[in-house]
């Protein structure tokens, strides 16, 4: 009943803030840009604050942009407010409102909101108010205090999530006309919503790679106390979908789909490019081929660095002449950054007051690095010393009992990596071992002192045939 109750409130919503909003700031275009941050693309001309409603409704269908270190605010926001197709593209930055409608008030309006970088903030945000709304997210983070809504009245609301971390209290797919589909986006919502997004896939409203993918969600095991959803393509490939790869020879691998029918052959044609718009255009497809009508499960490609790339795999079975279309994958080629390994933790004691010990690290690069310890904690009183801080393995000396922890960075010039080691530091050996969580004492260990020998004795026979049990056949508590 409750999440009923707060559905109908979150629809009821707009007609409040539509008939009680204050004046509202529209998006001209009228600056010598397309930038969020331009006073002269506002009418009137200034730039929205946190209680100015906006709306964003360019005849002319140009983009509205918020980029890298440009701080936006409004009261609410209004994507397609009428018959436009209007575009709010975040590609860095951030926005923060109070409610977002995205495809608002007239059937022939498109309101469609890019997300590529950045952070969106807002209360609840509804994909397809009355119009058609387009959420296309490829990165970035947008975190909702409220609900997701697609669609919100009686419009039509499509989320693309390829990318990036959507956040929610609760996802509604209200009708039909919504829908979410899923690739490399991660959607967490508040508590336990398995039951509804199992109930959206069942219904086909929510789709991992268009149908060609598993939905996979947990409760409480990847964030505590949230609902995690994510996506599989069944083709399983690698490089996994949206990730970075060192340039250069790169295996593209796939798993191949089950035969219909057991000795049924099944082949592939597999294309690969750099130019996401001939895959999906699809006009000049030997360009891009390079496997056709085989029956294989890798292939290897040659990669350029700072480039992004594209492929498909479609999987003809046994004399089929058209083929099952794969969906697109993509990763980025790249040199990767060092990887770094600090060691593990370790626990150890002083000896004559100090402790000299080595650093056992590992960092692994393809490329010439340089590396660093540094300190970045350490007891009041206590002080290292290392011997060789540009070495990946070195000796250091300790000084005092407490926790220290050292930090190695690795750097090939471009990128950086780094890890920690925590080094607990005690009195004594002992004392060292008691720490330690798995650690039991030994039976007979009277004293405490990790050890069984002459002092436990002692305390036994001092205490040789002594009895402290009760001696009456009823003891009462207030005779103490």
């Amino acid at each position: 009943m409750y999440k009923k109750m707060m559905c109908l409130m979150s629809l009821a919503l707009p007609f409040i803030l539509f008939t009680n909003a204050s004046a509202m700031i529209f998006w001209d275009d009228g600056g010598p840009d397309h930038l969020w941050s331009t006073p002269a693309n506002w009418s009137p001309d200034g730039i929205p604050t946190s209680v100015d409603p906006v709306s964003i409704d360019d005849p002319d269908k140009t983009h509205c942009m918020i980029t890298d270190g440009i701080i936006a605010e409004c009261e609410t926001l209004r994507v397609a407010n009428s018959g436009a197709t209007t575009n709010l593209d975040i590609s860095g930055g951030s926005l923060t409102a109070s409610g977002a409608y995205i495809g608002v008030d007239n059937e022939s309006g498109h309101g469609i909101l890019n997300m590529s970088g950045g952070l969106f903030s807002t209360g609840s945000l509804q994909i397809g108010w009355s119009a058609t709304g387009t959420l296309n997210m490829t990165g970035g983070t947008i975190q909702l205090s409220d609900n997701l809504i697609v669609p919100g009245l009686r419009g039509t609301g499509t989320v693309n999530l390829l990318g990036g971390t959507l956040y929610a209290d609760d996802l509604q797919l209200t009708s039909e006309n919504g829908s979410m589909n899923i690739t490399t986006g991660t959607l967490i919502l508040n508590g336990d919503d398995t039951n509804a997004i199992q109930t959206f896939i069942d219904d086909g409203w929510l789709t991992a790679y268009g149908g060609q993918g598993d939905v996979n969600m947990d409760y409480n095991v990847t964030n505590k106390g949230k609902t995690t959803v994510t996506a599989t393509a069944l083709l399983n490939p690698k490089p996994a979908d949206g990730t970075t790869v060192a340039a250069g020879e790169v295996e593209l691998s796939w798993t191949m789909l089950e035969p219909l029918m057991p000795g049924l052959s099944v082949t592939v044609d597999v294309y690969f490019t750099d130019n996401l718009q001939l895959l999906e255009d699809f006009t000049d497809p030997a360009a891009i081929q390079i496997i056709s009508r085989q029956n294989v499960t890798s292939v290897v490609v040659q990669t350029q660095p700072k480039t992004w790339y594209y492929w498909a795999v479609d999987t003809y079975m046994g004399d089929a002449t058209q083929p099952i279309l794969g969906p697109i994958f993509s990763f980025y080629a790249d040199n990767l950054p060092p990887e770094v390994d600090a060691g593990a933790d370790i626990v150890t004691w002083l000896e004559n007051g100090s402790r000299t010990g080595r650093l056992d690290a590992t960092v692994t690069d393809d490329d010439v690095f340089t590396v660093q310890w540094t300190v970045v904690g350490e007891p009041n009183e206590g002080t290292v010393i290392i011997e060789n801080a540009n070495a990946e393995d070195t000796n250091i000396t300790l000084s005092a009992v407490g926790e220290y922890v050292l930090q190695l960075e690795a750097s090939d010039g471009e990128y950086a990596g780094s890890d920690t080691v925590t080094i607990n530091v005690y009195n004594d050996s002992c004392e060292a071992a008691r720490s330690l969580p798995d650690y039991e004492p030994i039976v007979g260990d009277l004293n405490g002192d990790c050890k069984v020998n002459e002092a436990d004795m002692a305390l036994l026979e001092e205490n040789w045939l002594k009895d402290n049990s009760l001696t009456d056949d009823w003891f009462l508590i207030g005779d103490l």
